[in-house]
């Protein structure tokens, strides 16, 4: 799957709050730090800038597909 070029940071916050169990803790500066404790505790800090630097943008998703045991190209495509 090709990474979005045109994804921000507040987009992967709500996609990753709405279809991933990921809540919103804090926010320090231009990051906002997410977490979520299924199926194991996790946190990422994802910055609030449109749009992503693609690195970013494979980083995060990488992350969260490790932790929640799904492929990265289910973590960005809606379900």
């Amino acid at each position: 799957m090709r990474l979005p070029r045109d994804l921000g940071g507040a987009e992967l916050i709500k996609l990753l709050c709405k279809h991933h169990d990921y809540r919103e803790v804090n926010q320090e500066g231009g990051h906002v730090i997410l977490e979520t404790n299924l199926p194991r505790s996790h946190r990422s800090a994802v910055p609030d800038r449109d749009p992503l630097r693609i690195g970013t943008l494979n980083a995060i998703p990488r992350a969260v597909a490790q932790v929640k045991g799904l492929p990265k190209d289910e973590i960005l495509s809606p379900r």
